[in-house]
C-alpha cells in the first residue's frame, strides 16, 4: 500500500484545487517526484478524521504522468539519487540510514532497523530536523569564516544554504520549522540584534501555522517544536546543574537528550501506548556520531552530481559513523524493558504528566525518596520472582500461535524446533518479525501468503529477515503483487486439492479454484478477499481451519467441504461478512480473531461475536491477549496468551 499526499486540480465537468490522500497499490507510484501532474482514476471516499482534506481517493491502476517535474525537484531528485549511488558500496543497513540522515530518503531503509530505530528513541535521526540544519548552518558558517566572509556576507551565503538543503529534503513540517527558525536566526545574525531561542521557535512556529494549517494537526510537526522548545528551555537549567558533578562534554550531551526526551516523552505515549526506558542513554551514546555522520554526508550529497568517486570515497567514513549508530540502535532495542507498556491516547499522555510531577515532588523530599526506594525495590524483587516462577514463552508444545500484528494476520503453525510454516505475514515487517522472534523460529519451510492485501503480505521482509524461508505459496488467482515482496524465492499457486506435508503436519488447500479469474488492480475488497487460500492444518491431536479474508458469499461455496476442526481462524477479522453455516461447519472449539485495537473498520463486528457465542466457541482476540498459543493438554485443546 502506498500513501501520498496529492492536491486535486480537476475532476469531470470541474475544475478544483484540494488536499487529497491517495491510497495506490502499484509500484509506478514510487517513481514519481514532487511537482509531478498526473491523471488517475479512483473511488473517491469522504475522510474520517478531522484532517484537512477534501477526499481519501483508493486509486486503480497506475498514474498517468502528464509532464515532467519542475526543474528544481528535478535537480533536487538527482541529488537525492546520487547520494544513493554514492551510498551503494556501504553495507545494507547503512546505505539505507545515511540517505535517512542526511536527506530524509528513507526509500532503502529496512523496516527491522526503523523498529529498532523507534524502539531506542531514535527515530529522530532518520527524519531530516533542527538538529541536521544545525549542523549544517554551522558547517556553512565556519566555512566562510574561513574563506574571510564577514558577519554580512555570511548570513546570505548560509540562507542559500538553507534553502537548497529543504528542496533536496523536501518540504516535511521538520524540515520547514528548522528551516523558518534558521532563517530567523540569520535574520537577526545579519541584523547584528541578539539571537533568542524561544521568540524564534515562537515566530517559525505561527508563520508555518498561517501559511499551512494543516501543520496544527501534524503530530510530526508537533515532536518537532517539542523537542526544540525542550532544548531551549529545559536543557540550559540541566547542564548547569549536571556540570557540577560531570565533566562538561558530557553534562552537555545528557543535558540535550534528556530535555527533548522529556519534551516530546507526552505526545510519544499518545501515539504509541509505550514510554521509552533506554532512549536518553541510547541518544546519549548515538551522539558523538551524529556530526560527523551529517557533515561527510551532506559533502557526499553536494559532491556526488559533480564526481561519484569522490563521493564514495567521503561516504566511507560517513558510513563508518553511521554504523556506530545503527549498533547502539540493534543494541538498544533488544535489551528487556526497552520500552514498557503505558496507557495511549490522550489519558496516556495526562497519565504520564501526573506521574512526572509525582517523581519531581520525591525527588525533592529525602523522606519520600527512601519511601519510593523501598517500593520500587519491593516491585523489582516481585518482578524477578514472577519471571523465574511464571512459564516461559512461547509454552512448550505449541501447536499454532495467532501473532499480535495489529490489524491484520499473521500465524504460526509449529513442524519442529526452530521451524514453523506461517501464514501470512501481516502489515507491518517488525512486528511478525519480533513475533518469531519470541517463538525462536528459524526456518520456514512454506510461507502462504492467503491473498494480496496489505494487512496479510506487508509484513514479509519481516519473516524474511535473518530466516531460511525456502517457498511461498499464493492463491493462484494471485494480481503478481506478491512477487516484490519474495524475489529470489520459488512462488507456487495454491488451488483446492492440493496437499502439503512438512513432516508431521499436513495443509489440505480448500479454496481458491482453478476455475476463477485472475485478479487486476480493478477488483474491489471483496472480489480480492474471496480469492484467499483457504487451508486445514492437522496432525495428530490437533486441526485448525484458517479462512484467510473469505467473505460470507465465498463461504457459502465451501460450506460442503468444511471438515470438523479444533480451532477456526474466523475470517476477515472477525467482520460483519460472515455465513452461520461456514461457522457452524467447523464445529470449532476455540476460535480465534485477529484484529488491531482500536482500528477503523469495527472488527470484530458485534453480530459475528454473538453469532460465534451462539455456537459455543471459545472467542480469543489479539487486540485483547496479545500472540495466542494453542497446545494440546490430556484432553484436547487449550489457548495460553502471551499478555
Amino acid at each position: 500500500m502506498i500513501i501520498i499526499r496529492a492536491r486535486v486540480e480537476a475532476v469531470p465537468k470541474a475544475k478544483v484545487r484540494v488536499p487529497v490522500l491517495l491510497i495506490a497499490g502499484d509500484d509506478r507510484w514510487l517513481r514519481l517526484v514532487p511537482s509531478q501532474r498526473v491523471r488517475l482514476h479512483g473511488r473517491f471516499v469522504s475522510p474520517r478524521g478531522a484532517d484537512l482534506l477534501a477526499a481519501v481517493v483508493i486509486v486503480r491502476g497506475p498514474p498517468a504522468v502528464l509532464g515532467p517535474p519542475s526543474t528544481i525537484q528535478r535537480a533536487a531528485e538527482h541529488v537525492r539519487a546520487r547520494l544513493r549511488d554514492a551510498s551503494a558500496q556501504l553495507p545494507p543497513d547503512q546505505r539505507g540510514v545515511l540517505p535517512g540522515m542526511v536527506v530524509g530518503d528513507t526509500s532503502l531503509l529496512d523496516p527491522d532497523l526503523a523498529e529498532d530505530f523507534r524502539a531506542a528513541g531514535l527515530t529522530h535521526l532518520l527524519v531530516v530536523s533542527g538538529a541536521n540544519l544545525a549542523i549544517v548552518i554551522g558547517a556553512v558558517l565556519g566555512l566562510c569564516r574561513l574563506a574571510g566572509a564577514g558577519r554580512r556576507r555570511a548570513p546570505p551565503i548560509a540562507v542559500f544554504a538553507v534553502l537548497a538543503f529543504v528542496v533536496v529534503a523536501r518540504p516535511e513540517p521538520s524540515v520547514l520549522r528548522a528551516a523558518v527558525m534558521g532563517l530567523i536566526g540569520m535574520l537577526a545574525l545579519f541584523t547584528g540584534r541578539r539571537r533568542h531561542g524561544v521568540p524564534a521557535l515562537a515566530a517559525a512556529v505561527l508563520l508555518l501555522v498561517l501559511i499551512d494549517p494543516g501543520l496544527a494537526r501534524s503530530y510530526g510537526f508537533a515532536l518537532s517544536v517539542l523537542a526544540t522548545a525542550g532544548l531551549l528551555v529545559l536543557a540550559p537549567p540541566w547542564r548547569e546543574r549536571l556540570a557540577r558533578r560531570l565533566p562538561g562534554p558530557l553534562a552537555d550531551a545528557l543535558a540535550v537528550a534528556a530535555a527533548a526526551q522529556v519534551a516530546v516523552a507526552p505526545v510519544l505515549v499518545m501515539l504509541s501506548g509505550e514510554v521509552g526506558v533506554l532512549s536518553v542513554f541510547a541518544n546519549l551514546l548515538a551522539a558523538p556520531a551524529v556530526a560527523p555522520a551529517t557533515l561527510l554526508g551532506a559533502l557526499a550529497a553536494a559532491t556526488a552530481p559533480l564526481s561519484l568517486p569522490l563521493a564514495r570515497l567521503i561516504v566511507w567514513p560517513a558510513g563508518l559513523a553511521v554504523g556506530w549508530i545503527i549498533r547502539v540502535a540493534r543494541v538498544a532495542a533488544d535489551l528487556p524493558y526497552a520500552t514498557i507498556p503505558w496507557a495511549g491516547g490522550g489519558l496516556g499522555a495526562a497519565t504520564l504528566l501526573v506521574t512526572a510531577a509525582i517523581a519531581v515532588l520525591i525527588l525533592r523530599s529525602r523522606r519520600l525518596r527512601l519511601i519510593a526506594a523501598a517500593a520500587m525495590s519491593g516491585i523489582l524483587i516481585a518482578v524477578i520472582a514472577m519471571r523465574v516462577t511464571a512459564p516461559g514463552w512461547p509454552p512448550p508444545g505449541w501447536q499454532l500461535v495467532a501473532c499480535d500484528v495489529g490489524q491484520g494476520d499473521a500465524l504460526a503453525l509449529s513442524t519442529g524446533p526452530g521451524q514453523a510454516v506461517v501464514v501470512d505475514t501481516g502489515p507491518d515487517p517488525a512486528l511478525v518479525d519480533r513475533c518469531l522472534r519470541r517463538l525462536h523460529i528459524s526456518d520456514v519451510p512454506l510461507l502462504v501468503l492467503t491473498h494480496p492485501h496489505a494487512d496479510h503480505i506487508n509484513g514479509t521482509s519481516g519473516v524474511r529477515h535473518g530466516r531460511d524461508v525456502h517457498a511461498i505459496l499464493t492463491t493462484s488467482r494471485t494480481s503478481g503483487r506478491e512477487a516484490r515482496l519474495a524475489r529470489g524465492l520459488p512462488i507456487r499457486p495454491a488451488q483446492a486439492g492440493q496437499v502439503w506435508r512438512i513432516g508431521d503436519l499436513t495443509l489440505s488447500i480448500l479454496a481458491p479454484s482453478a476455475i476463477g479469474p485472475a485478479l487486476s488492480p480493478k477488483d474491489d475488497g471483496a472480489t480480492i478477499n474471496n480469492a484467499s487460500v483457504v487451508l486445514v492444518a492437522r496432525r495428530p491431536g490437533f486441526s485448525a481451519l484458517l479462512a484467510g479474508d473469505i467473505e460470507a458469499d465465498g463461504q457459502r461455496a465451501l460450506e460442503p467441504v468444511v471438515p470438523p476442526v479444533h480451532v477456526l481462524k474466523v475470517p476477515h477479522h472477525g467482520s460483519r461478512s460472515q455465513d452461520p453455516r461456514f461457522l457452524a461447519a467447523a464445529h470449532a472449539s476455540v476460535s480465534l480473531i485477529s484484529v488491531g485495537e482500536h482500528n477503523d473498520y469495527g472488527h470484530p463486528s458485534t453480530t459475528t461475536l454473538r453469532l460465534l457465542r451462539h455456537l459455543r466457541t471459545q472467542v480469543h482476540r489479539t487486540d485483547q491477549e496479545g500472540d495466542i498459543a494453542v497446545v494440546r493438554t490430556r484432553t484436547g485443546i487449550a489457548t495460553v496468551p502471551n499478555r
